[in-house]
């Protein structure tokens, strides 16, 4: 039982891979075959060879796949990704890569999943992507930035008298859990309705530390270029969170491990051919850079792809502002669309 691929001999098939999980970030490989990585989150990458396939949750992956073994039956295993005290369920889920001509119930080549703490092939998957960056599909990365952005992530506890323990867990960017409103964000930015959001998210994160609940969001002005770097955080311990931003692909610019360095981390940033996405992973006790242009106006959810932690406010949101005439604005609402 389980999901069988069946394949022939010498042909070379496109996989489309997601990641579905709601609180994992996951491996992937199979057995005695290696995937060359072609497209990111719907955005072409330069071909990147490798046995393993590291994704988040919501992030999507294309790779070819060859059929160049000797004719059999190979596993195919997905397992989890967790490199701090954080737990979770360490369970592999199989399924079987099958050539044809070959009987569903013969014995499988196996194959060794990464430890579950497996950093170094997280980062050098991370490493390995690149933009394609042809005339044709050229990356247009932002090379100078109108707003600088420092967005401390994290999760940790505030005091709660009525619940065990006396404490409940929150989770926050820049200091601030995100509190959802009764009326949608976007409906109160279109229809300029007063008391729903204040627009002053923090663009860096206050001192002292001090977690505050809030419906915040920062504005962006039509096709201003912005740059954010997610720094993770260790209040209750590190972890790797897997940030998705709504409305726009990024380019992720830069990465690394402690505290971002605004002195000399820029130095190393690659603005040429960055991978191009719409979630990445932010290293446990790490930081990762992206840069995007705010082209689409409206309101748009950052948050950690994470169920878990969005729900309990690690998330904030932009409200890009309409530029020039209607094909740079927000469309209307529809007369039949539900008030909410």
């Amino acid at each position: 039982a389980g999901y069988s691929l069946q394949v022939a001999s010498g042909k070379t098939y496109l996989l489309r891979i997601v990641n579905a999980a709601v609180n994992d970030e996951l491996f992937l490989k199979i057995a005695g075959h290696k995937l060359t990585v072609v497209e990111t989150d719907a955005a072409y990458t330069k071909p990147f060879t490798t046995d393993t396939i590291f994704l988040g949750p919501g992030q999507t992956t294309n790779a070819l796949l060859t059929a160049d073994q000797t004719a059999g039956k190979y596993t195919i295993a997905v397992s989890p990704f967790m490199d701090t005290v954080v737990p979770v369920d360490n369970v592999t889920a199989v399924g079987f890569l099958r050539y044809k001509g070959i009987q569903p119930f013969s014995p499988p080549h196996l194959t060794a999943t990464p430890p579950i703490n497996a950093t170094a092939v997280t980062a050098a998957f991370a490493s390995g992507l690149r933009s394609l960056n042809s005339p044709n599909y050229p990356a247009a990365v932002p090379q100078t930035v109108d707003h600088s952005l420092l967005f401390a992530i994290g999760v940790g506890v505030n005091p709660c008298p009525t619940c065990v323990n006396g404490t409940k867990t929150v989770a926050d960017i820049n200091n601030v859990s995100f509190v959802l409103p009764t009326v949608a964000l976007l409906q109160a930015h279109y229809f300029k309705l007063q008391g729903i959001f204040t627009d002053d998210f923090p663009a860096n994160p206050p001192s002292p530390y001090n977690y505050t609940d809030g419906t915040k969001v920062y504005r962006l002005g039509f096709n201003e270029t912005v740059e954010v770097v997610l720094q993770g955080t260790s209040l209750i311990a590190p972890e790797s969170h897997p940030i998705h931003l709504h409305g726009f692909n990024f380019f992720v610019v830069g990465k690394g491990l402690g505290n971002f360095d605004k002195g000399k981390d820029p130095s190393s940033f690659n603005l040429v051919d960055p991978v191009e996405r719409n979630t990445m992973s932010v290293p446990t006790a790490g930081w990762t850079a992206i840069r995007f242009r705010a082209d689409n106006p409206g309101v748009w959810f950052l948050h950690c792809h994470l169920e878990v932690h969005t729900t309990w406010g690690l998330k904030m949101a932009f409200v890009v502002e309409n530029g020039k005439g209607p094909n740079e604005s927000i469309l209307p609402p529809p007369p039949d669309l539900p008030q909410c």
